[in-house]
């Protein structure tokens, strides 16, 4: 599989291409698999967005960076930015994943994208890490919003409805996919009154319905 494009998109050329093969390597694949990699780069990308937040935030307070770094490193971020890159194009998978669409799962493409973090640590350290995840989170710093209050979007959604006088939002459960280890949920959002039905994919259902909820108050919002 070529990368040359991949590389181009990120901003890094691997001096050892195998770090990069490795990265887009899913468990389901063989060894060696990106799940190491994963786990350095998920601490590297965490670094590198504090140290981002507190050089160009001065004016707020611990709790509300965390509140961003938080929002900023969540699987719904990753997920949008590995999609930009067209990830799932390069990732190695099982036979049983390529045929569930694995390649455009969001946990399996937050995890390669923290995973290519933690390669071009290996690569070529940290500074060339840091300009990557930089380049790459641009967008994203430029539409933060720091009057934002920072309740999660289930609660925020839920008193935009009360303050309208409207039913709770109803979550429900569509699909459940992949394996034990690593499932994948697909919950629905309904506030039938606005006749607005919005969908959400997660890990958890948790994460799931935050997604569907986020994307509620979206359509509910001019």
């Amino acid at each position: 599989m070529n990368t040359q494009r991949l590389e181009s998109a990120l901003g890094h050329d691997f001096g050892r291409p195998e770090l990069l093969r490795q990265a887009l390597t899913h468990r389901s694949f063989g060894f060696p698999h990106n799940e190491r990699l994963e786990f350095l780069g998920d601490s590297v990308l965490n670094c590198v967005i504090a140290g981002t937040l507190y050089q160009n935030f001065g004016e707020l307070r611990e709790g509300e960076l965390s509140r961003l770094r938080a929002s900023l490193v969540r699987q719904e971020t990753l997920v949008g930015i590995a999609r930009d890159l067209a990830l799932g194009e390069f990732l190695w998978l099982g036979e049983g994943e390529l045929k569930s669409g694995g390649a455009q799962r969001p946990s399996i493409l937050a995890d390669a994208l923290e995973a290519i973090f933690g390669a071009i640590h290996v690569d070529a350290g940290f500074d060339a890490a840091r300009r990557v995840i930089e380049t790459l989170y641009r967008p994203a710093l430029r539409r933060i919003d720091t009057s934002d209050t920072g309740k999660d979007p289930k609660t925020a959604l839920q008193e935009l409805l009360q303050g309208r006088r409207l039913p709770l939002p109803r979550y429900a459960l569509l699909a459940t996919r992949g394996e034990a280890h690593a499932q994948e949920f697909d919950i629905e959002c309904a506030i039938p009154e606005l006749g607005i039905r919005t969908t959400g994919s997660g890990g958890s259902r948790r994460i799931a319905e935050q997604v569907a909820a986020q994307r509620a108050i979206a359509e509910i919002k001019p």
